[in-house]
């Protein structure tokens, strides 16, 4: 008995219909903005014929009060492969009821990661929805709550990635906001929970959307976007690259491809970098180029909290979280901002054992009434917390200065580093040189002709006798001063050494970090 040929005219005609949901002409109007459709986003992230649908047939619940077809209910979710590694996706379809969510949309979001978590596969989200399905009433909230609670039962899992490439309003924000990373496009994407209508019927300041929900906003201002795309096409493209960085999840280790030999060579040209006067800002940046492979940085956060970069590279072939301070913002001080984006930064490393390089060029924490008021001290702690609490290999190099709490915040050997380094122009102490000299030298300095002359001088004997990395290093916290030349076979040697590192704690729950 053959298959009825009918059986199968109607399938294809069923799906056929499913998959071009919205029609030509609004995939077309999508086009000329620069967006892709649902299906064209996981087409771009996907090998080709890899993608199978979940729930590509399912219809919204008519008993919430929803009458009208609405093809896959608004939502394309499945599995497919990246670089040759499963991953689970969703996309909202902008074109079907502007890709509202309602119980049945949310239950394929829902499947989609549920799967994840059982095959150890990343999650990546497309966001791309006018918010909750008002027709649906509390089985739309129902919906939220199971995404939601799905996405903290996956967080240090499996990698979850959203992509807001739409609107993302209201509650529908909070999932992007459960997840590991954010990337958002720069002019389709709007995210807020209180658009500028209801800001100015609750507070009559009358406000902007791109205030309050730009992309660049959130990249610079909130926070809340850790990297900013022109359009679909390069978001596609950074999820693609981040996902190459990543394990698939906690119970593997990163990609790693070590090299088989460590070039040993030294690198005079690093020299050049350094300033002669330990005064002047450094820019790290050029020091990151010759330290990581190809002098390529995946940077999470680039346009917020200048004054801390974080991402993600290869040392030696080691997929490492890297974490450095900038002293051409803010003098490299660590700031409430900058405090909450390392401390993020360097949990998801440890959750997903990415070993964590630190480079170190920090006066201390930012002073000024406004940082205590807003809390320094608890976001501050956020930065001990999650070194401490970090099981993965851990190695430090202090470039040059390293001052007061500041120094233990930026991975010292007492907050658990594997390896310490130094180089000669380190600066490791209580204080910076020139409060130092007020505290110590105050007779001498009020004694001077030249007060400015004077000052130098003393600020020089002071850096000579308490701040030399070899103070350090005689006292053991540090493991050696080296040639800035030698900095990255140095690093290189440490991580293949620490790659079999294994550490226990006592057990209990979970630490309560300084929220």
């Amino acid at each position: 008995m053959t298959l009825s040929a009918k059986l199968l005219e109607e399938l294809r005609e069923r799906s056929a219909r499913i998959a071009t949901a919205g029609g030509e002409d609004k995939a077309k109007a999508r086009h000329e903005l620069g967006q892709l459709t649902a299906r064209e986003r996981l087409n771009g992230l996907f090998q080709e014929g890899t993608f199978q649908e979940i729930g590509m047939h399912i219809r919204a619940n008519p008993q919430g009060g929803v009458t009208k077809d609405f093809p896959a209910d608004g939502v394309v979710a499945g599995t497919g492969y990246v670089d040759g590694r499963p991953v689970a996706s969703f996309s909202q379809d902008f074109m079907v009821a502007a890709g509202t969510l309602g119980k049945m949309h949310a239950a394929k979001i829902v499947r989609a990661m549920q799967l994840a978590g059982r095959a150890g596969m990343p999650v990546v989200a497309f966001n791309d929805s006018g918010g909750a399905r008002i027709q649906e009433a509390v089985d739309a909230l129902s919906g939220y709550g199971e995404v939601f609670f799905q996405n903290v039962l996956l967080s240090g899992v499996v990698p979850q990635i959203a992509v807001v490439c739409g609107p993302c309003a209201g509650g529908a924000a909070y999932s992007p906001a459960l997840m590991d990373f954010v990337v958002m496009t720069r002019n389709n994407a709007r995210m807020f929970i209180t658009g500028p209508e209801v800001i100015k019927a609750v507070t009559g300041r009358t406000v902007t959307m791109d205030e309050v929900g730009g992309a660049a906003m959130h990249a610079a201002v909130s926070g809340n976007v850790h990297f900013l795309a022109e359009d679909d096409a390069h978001a596609v493209s950074l999820v693609r690259r981040l996902l190459s960085y990543l394990p698939s999840n906690n119970a593997e280790d990163p990609p790693h491809r070590p090299s088989l030999d460590i070039d040993e060579t030294p690198d005079l040209a690093i020299h050049d970098l350094i300033p002669d006067d330990p005064t002047l800002p450094m820019d790290v940046r050029p020091v990151i180029a010759r330290l990581v492979d190809d002098g390529e940085l995946l940077e999470v956060h680039a346009d917020f909290a200048g004054n801390l970069i974080v991402g993600f590279a290869r040392i030696g072939g080691f997929v490492v979280g890297l974490i450095a301070n900038q002293s051409l913002v803010k003098a490299g001080a660590l700031d409430i901002d900058a405090a909450d984006k390392g401390a993020r930064f360097i949990r998801f490393c440890n959750a997903f054992n990415i070993p964590l390089v630190t480079l170190v060029d920090v006066p201390g924490f930012l002073p000024g009434v406004e940082q205590e008021r807003g809390g320094i001290i608890r976001h501050g702690a956020k930065m001990l917390f999650a070194y401490a609490s970090a099981t993965v290999p851990k190695v430090t190099v202090i470039l040059r200065k390293a001052y007061g709490g500041s120094y233990l915040a930026m991975c010292s050997q007492e907050m658990g580093a594997d390896f310490v380094y130094a180089w000669p122009t380190a600066e490791i102490a209580v204080m910076g040189a020139e409060g130092a000299v007020n505290v110590l030298y105050s007779k001498e300095l009020k004694a001077a002709e030249d007060r400015r002359a004077k000052a130098a001088e003393l600020a020089a004997a002071y850096r000579a006798e308490f701040a030399t990395p070899y103070l350090s290093a005689g006292h053991g916290y540090i493991t050696d001063v080296i040639d800035p030349a030698a900095t990255r076979w140095t690093v290189v040697l440490s991580l293949r050494k620490a790659a079999t590192k294994r550490e226990t704690r006592p057990p209990k729950k979970h630490g309560n970090i300084p929220l």
